[in-house]
């Protein structure tokens, strides 16, 4: 009798454990949507469909990965559109700054990043000021002398008025007390098109863009958006050594999931992404591209947006955008 007490006591427990560990191992079942705010073949998109064709190589997802596109006021439809699905496990987004940003100044907001699950940050992504290599400026200094003399007489080609190269243009106005114009197109394309068709004359670009035009001799860049020089650009300087006393702006890019999303799940995508962070293709990726493999996990995550918020909505008041949150 005793020999079976422990046997039915030993099962018991070994069920227990066995329990406990099909719950940590909790994995998706089914479609994975991963939402973005741009359009085919914005910045946002295009990273995410280059990550995730990545990771397929790379055998690191168990699932099937699908971009879904949610465009409309910047970044306030996906944020909306994630909102709302409270406690989806199979729906994560790509979070971009302008996910930050969006909901200090749009009123209609109904969500914010804030109401999201953070789950991993994956990078930091540098820029460049660029003209065209038959302009005039040689240097960002120039421009921005050239833009003070003739107040709105000069154009920047850009993304959302709420997108990172907007609010480094704000920041650069007031350090300068320079004035020129912004022009918002919806692609990447578009805003090249536009400062080589000579319709611009400068424009915030992502390294990756800004190389292929640079060799062929069509771009030159006046300045790096970044902390450091990037390998890429070793002779470019950055806004400080430039000259301009600005704070960097920059453009983070990571994973979250809606609002409550359980913690199991979370777990799960975390690792994913970690796992992600340090594998062949993806790594060659952001290489290739030259950005900066920044993982977050979860936890850090989180205090990093409230952070980065707060930074923001110092920046964006001190360049004397109108904040409603």
């Amino acid at each position: 009798m005793k020999l079976k007490h422990v046997v039915a006591l030993t099962s018991i427990a070994l069920a227990g454990t066995f329990a406990v560990s099909a719950q940590a191992e909790w994995k998706p079942s089914g479609q994975v949507n991963v939402v973005v705010h741009t359009g085919p073949g914005g910045g946002t998109d295009a990273f995410g469909r280059a990550i995730l064709t990545a990771l397929e190589k790379d055998k690191v997802l168990e699932n099937t990965y699908i971009v879904q596109n949610k465009t409309g006021g910047g970044s306030t439809a996906a944020v909306n559109y994630l909102g709302e699905k409270a406690g989806d496990t199979n729906t994560i987004a790509i979070y971009s700054s302008v996910w930050v940003t969006d909901s200090l100044v749009q009123a209609e907001a109904k969500s914010t990043i804030l109401d999201l699950t953070p789950i991993a940050n994956l990078v930091l992504e540098p820029a460049l000021f660029a003209v065209k290599a038959d302009s005039p400026y040689k240097t960002l200094k120039d421009f921005t002398d050239a833009a003070k003399a003739n107040p709105g007489k000069l154009k920047q080609s850009g993304g959302s008025v709420t997108a990172r190269d907007a609010v480094v243009r704000n920041v650069l106005m007031k350090n300068t007390g320079a004035d020129w114009a912004f022009v918002s197109f919806p692609s990447g394309g578009e805003r090249v098109s536009a400062l080589l068709g000579g319709h611009v004359d400068i424009m915030m670009i992502e390294p990756s863009e800004a190389g292929e035009l640079i060799r062929a001799g069509r771009l030159r860049a006046l300045a790096q958006v970044a902390d450091a020089r990037i390998p890429g650009f070793p002779d470019v300087p950055t806004l400080k050594e430039a000259g301009f006393d600005v704070p960097n702006v920059p453009q983070a890019r990571g994973i979250v999931g809606p609002p409550n999303m359980p913690a199991d799940a979370v777990k799960y995508y975390e690792a994913l992404f970690a796992k992600a962070a340090k594998s062949e293709g993806y790594t060659k990726y952001l290489a290739d591209t030259q950005l900066d493999n920044k993982y977050m996990d979860s936890k850090t995550l989180g205090a990093f947006i409230k952070e980065y918020q707060g930074n923001l909505r110092t920046i964006l008041t001190g360049a004397g955008v109108k904040v409603v949150r």
